[in-house]
């Protein structure tokens, strides 16, 4: 299994984090027993001091190059990453995508309808790239703006509705497209140190949210250990 994680600034993080990627590599090794590895072009943390994603910075130095690999950036959505799947996918033998995209689109970019039919380029370019290719997609998860702005929320559950038909519409059992569930627990207070960017908690529920759907539909790895019921945690960073 070779996995490729796709995302904005939530799955970059920035420099002290450990991000949830990191939490999904020690789920990985703690729970599946068979081979994998961790590929992508980008290994990097987003430094907010100079705005560019050169931080290697990670809040756990222990946390391998091997295992920091991913395509996510700070500001990028599906549509920024429509147009790079394919080469990505193609360079890296990627035939595994998490993905959590959206939010970004949806603020700066595009309204739900143009985002979801980036969604549909992305797939088409990861399947031209590699016919079998799988993926867990994140549904947008709300964050203060959505709370706050009822126009920006309305289209974030509007796109969320339209990931939901684009991966029914588009799932194969050849390559077969799974929705995650918004992780359980969520609450912007704890689950954020910013109203958008995920705490320790927060990288704890989306890396949860991830394992919980490919265990479920594709048996791989075991139950995700969500640290002390879920309760809130420092702030990653």
């Amino acid at each position: 299994m070779r996995i490729m994680f796709v995302g904005d600034s939530m799955t970059i993080g920035a420099a002290g984090d450990f991000t949830w990627r990191h939490r999904m590599w020690q789920h990985l090794n703690a729970t599946y027993d068979g081979s994998y590895r961790i590929v992508g072009p980008r290994h990097a943390l987003h430094d907010t001091l100079q705005d560019s994603p050169t931080s290697y910075d990670y809040a756990d130095p222990g946390f391998p190059q091997e295992a920091r690999g991913h395509l996510a950036g700070w500001g990028e959505g599906w549509l920024h990453m429509a147009p790079l799947i394919g080469d990505a996918v193609r360079r890296y033998e990627a035939d595994t995508l998490l993905v959590s995209l959206g939010l970004i689109d949806l603020g700066f970019y595009t309204n739900a309808e143009q985002t979801a039919e980036n969604v549909r380029r992305f797939v088409t370019g990861a399947r031209e790239a590699a016919p079998r290719i799988r993926a867990v997609l994140m549904p947008v998860i709300r964050n203060v703006r959505a709370a706050t702005d009822a126009a920006f929320g309305a289209q974030c559950e509007r796109f969320n509705e339209l990931l939901g038909k684009a991966v029914a519409d588009l799932s194969t059992p050849g390559s077969p497209l799974l929705l995650a569930s918004e992780p359980g627990g969520w609450e912007i207070e704890s689950a954020t140190y910013d109203g958008t960017h995920p705490s320790a908690l927060g990288e704890h529920l989306l890396a949860g949210a991830f394992a919980e759907a490919m265990q479920q539909a594709w048996g791989v790895g075991g139950r995700y250990a969500y640290p002390s019921d879920r309760v809130p945690m420092t702030p990653a960073r």
